[in-house]
């Protein structure tokens, strides 16, 4: 009977300890669940961003119990968007001696499809009893530069396709179309400019034009002018030039004379382009840029815009976009070298150093010589004071006995400045806009400039929708300059 009650105690005892360890653990993993920090991302924890694209962070959250201690997470980790790859940011929060953390993992992909340009038209005349000869095309990616040489063509019937896949297999192909025998307009081009002026009672000497066709070649000789200028009368007048190929194509184009009192010049106006209406001249300093230049030229292809690039060098893996505008039928203009307004403005013959080598460079990438130039800090800039006293009243002169034209800006978008937000860039522009005149747009295509980036479209829709024109400046541009301060 003892033994039993001895039994009977023990089990006893063995019950209380296995309930004391029971409510222990119970009691702890409570408290566990109180004090112990927990930490969650916002979000998802792998995330896909495209290169050269701004990386959001979400955050996480933080909490011990119902108290929210997310101010103390702190962060580990970079990501650099130019870059494609798998990056992680650590997030971490520690109360007492526990510590808790998550990890979101960020990859940078290239999601953008490459571009091909052809040279020449997408729709193209054979002339009859010929072959069609490949007039060119190039290929550009904005990771992997100039891919011209992956480019894959196949002939089909009465068609030429082009595709081409970058390194991270994105895809893009182009057809031309071949059209059998010769339904191309013949191409005439003016000697000396569109619009000519003329003083009254002085004799008007036409300097002609000239015609080449796609499949009979040089047809000057076929044009045939009509119009007639009475200089002893004020006024404006047309000059038309027509020509017609052997297939029947006619083309025509007009030149305007203006009769002027001998008292006024195209010139006399402060601003010469004062003698154009309705004209915007969208005009980009600074670049090419690895982040910008490329989506600037996708937004102007798609809206069939052209501009006018005034570049500098950066880097020699930048040129295949300097190729790219060429190619695409937009201006590439002079800026700078060094764009360095010690070296640029330290003498006059370091000046034309300067120029001379980005010339030389803008020559060797696109094949032609460029004459269109604008000053770095443009023509009335002061800062060349600290430099060289009067350098830009010498140079603003000195530039044109060489040939060059010069432009400066009467519209500035300000993004190199006071403007922050895509917003402040287009109202800048289009409250600067006037339609009784040509209109120089000020903008740049710098590394990171997404604010300019991001107004570009809306600022090309509200000039097509109030009916202004888009073109590149040329020689025949009449120059928009500025008042030299030095």
């Amino acid at each position: 009977m003892e033994n039993s009650n001895n039994s009977n105690t023990k089990k006893s005892k063995k019950k209380i300890v296995i309930i004391s360890v029971i409510v222990a653990f119970l009691l702890l993993g409570g408290l566990s669940f109180v004090f112990y920090p927990r930490i969650k991302l916002k979000g998802n924890e792998t995330v896909k961003i495209s290169l050269n694209t701004k990386y959001v962070e979400e955050g996480a959250n933080a909490s011990i119990g119902n108290i929210d201690i997310s101010k103390n997470i702190k962060t580990n980790g970079k990501i650099d968007t130019s870059k494609l790859g798998k990056y992680k940011i650590e997030y971490y929060v520690k109360e007492g001696f526990i510590t808790s953390k998550v990890v979101r993992t960020i990859e940078v992909v290239d999601d953008e499809k490459p571009v091909i340009t052809l040279k020449g038209s997408e729709e193209t005349s054979v002339c009859k009893g010929s072959v069609y000869k490949e007039e060119g095309y190039i290929a550009t990616d904005n990771y992997d530069g100039d891919i011209t040489d992956k480019v894959e063509v196949s002939k089909g019937e009465n068609k030429i396709t082009y595709s081409v896949k970058d390194s991270s297999n994105n895809v893009f192909s182009i057809t031309r179309k071949l059209i059998d025998g010769d339904k191309e307009a013949p191409k005439i081009t003016l000697i000396g400019n569109a619009t000519t002026y003329v003083t009254k009672d002085y004799k008007y000497a036409d300097k002609g034009a000239k015609a080449v066709d796609n499949c009979d070649g040089d047809i000057t000789s076929k044009i045939t002018t009509s119009g007639k200028v009475d200089t002893s009368k004020l006024g404006t007048y047309k000059i038309t030039y027509q020509v017609t190929d052997s297939s029947g194509n006619k083309s025509t184009l007009e030149r305007k004379v203006i009769v002027q009192n001998a008292t006024t010049t195209k010139t006399t106006s402060k601003n010469p382009a004062d003698n154009k209406t309705g004209i915007i001249y969208l005009t980009f300093d600074d670049g090419p840029s690895s982040t910008i230049t490329a989506k600037v030229l996708n937004i102007l292809k798609e809206k069939g815009v052209k501009a006018t690039f005034f570049v500098v060098h950066h880097s020699d893996d930048l040129n295949y976009l300097i190729k790219r505008e060429d190619a695409e039928g937009h201006m590439v203009a002079l800026h700078s070298y060094t764009h360095n307004y010690k070296t640029v403005y330290s003498s006059k013959e370091a000046y034309f150093d300067d120029l001379t080598k980005i010339s030389n460079k803008v020559k060797s990438i696109i094949g032609k010589e460029s004459k269109i130039i604008r000053f770095p800090g443009g023509a009335s800039n002061t800062v060349s004071r600290k430099y060289t006293k009067g350098i830009m009243t010498y140079l603003t002169k000195e530039v044109l006995k060489r040939g060059y034209h010069y432009f400066d800006w009467n519209v500035s978008s300000g993004d190199a400045g006071g403007a922050k937000t895509k917003e402040k860039v287009y109202s800048n522009v289009v409250n600067g806009l006037r339609y009784n005149r040509a209109n120089v747009v000020l903008m740049h295509d710098f590394e990171g400039n997404y604010k300019t980036l991001n107004a570009l479209s809306d600022i090309i829709d509200y000039g097509l929708k109030n009916n202004y024109k888009f073109e590149t400046i040329n020689m025949n541009t009449p120059m928009v300059t500025h008042r030299p301060n030095n």
